[in-house]
């Protein structure tokens, strides 16, 4: 393009480039062969399967089958719904939705890849921990109340017997086609859905790398300030991403010199309390829930912050 060597837009435009490729390759194949091994899931057999369960089990269940579900935020939505609809506890429901879109197969290894097994393996254990303890706070104070009057009526309506969904009798072998064809289909709804969000989150990520001048974030949002944190998880509220777009821009905040807790915090803020979601979330919370669902997660990203940013000479 004519650039400089070197230079700010340069080395925008090189990040941009080689991030997306690199990214999106990773998220074709990656979801390909996940895809290809989940082809026998049921998930009506996992809420039949997590209804039954003792409470505790069933939020790290709920929590477990989070992280390994490919959603965004607003994509958790209708299962989250579904869930809700077959009388499977809310707490159990919300481990579900807090975890799902801060974790998946997919992130996992983009992590990996780019931050290292260490902050890999901070991330996965604070999504799942955050989706258990809210499951439990959730269940404590009875938020099943404070769903929507359209949900509860509709909860209200269902036989007792449909509650619990019978499992098929007889499974059958899938066929090497028939897994291809759900890996597919699941492949290109994914990425039909997903890949505009990575780019942005590299755009984003790239813009951060480049023109951004070092050290910007760590001068304004501070190197240890007890309100950097607080302060960076109400920075996210307005912006979206799915976890896939945010990891390029969290490579990008840690190298200008922002605090690992601190930008997992905002990070953390941006993928799971977005104001699109809150709009989703509306049709099926009252205002009340959602005000106790969004303040816990707000208290919890800070908790998580300042835990991190009290370790982070251990995970970098």
């Amino acid at each position: 393009f004519g650039l400089t060597p070197g230079s700010p837009a340069a080395e925008s435009v090189e990040f941009f480039f080689y991030d997306t490729a690199k990214i999106l390759l990773l998220l074709v194949s990656l979801i390909y062969a996940i895809a290809w091994a989940r082809a026998g899931l049921n998930v009506e057999r996992v809420r039949d399967y997590l209804s039954g369960k003792a409470r505790g089990l069933g939020y790290f269940l709920g929590s477990a089958f989070g992280a390994v579900t490919p959603f965004c935020s607003c994509s958790s939505i209708p299962l989250f719904l579904g869930f809700t609809t077959a009388n499977i506890p809310v707490g159990i429901t919300m481990a579900f939705l807090i975890t799902s879109p801060l974790i998946n197969e997919l992130a996992v290894v983009l992590l990996w890849g780019l931050l290292g097994w260490k902050i890999t393996v901070a991330y996965v254990i604070v999504g799942m921990v955050a989706g258990i303890i809210g499951g439990f706070l959730m269940d404590a104070i009875k938020a099943e109340r404070w769903l929507h009057p359209a949900i509860l009526e509709a909860i209200a309506s269902m036989p007792a017997q449909s509650a619990v969904i019978t499992a098929s009798s007889s499974a059958r072998k899938i066929s090497v086609r028939e897994r291809h064809n759900f890996a597919w289909t699941e492949t290109s709804s994914i990425f039909r859905r997903v890949w505009k969000w990575v780019i942005i989150g590299v755009a984003l990520g790239a813009g951060l790398h480049g023109f951004v001048p070092d050290n910007w974030f760590a001068q304004n949002l501070g190197a240890g300030e007890w309100w950097s944190v607080p302060l960076s998880v109400l920075l996210g509220i307005p912006l979206y991403s799915s976890v896939t777009g945010i990891i390029p821009v969290m490579e990008s905040l840690l190298g200008k010199g922002l605090p690992i807790g601190t930008t997992l915090a905002f990070c953390m803020s941006t993928v799971v309390v977005s104001l699109p979601e809150m709009v989703m979330l509306r049709q099926v919370m009252t205002v009340r829930l959602l005000a106790v669902f969004v303040g816990y997660l707000l208290v919890m990203f800070t908790l998580v912050g300042w835990l991190f940013n009290m370790l982070g000479s251990v995970l970098i």
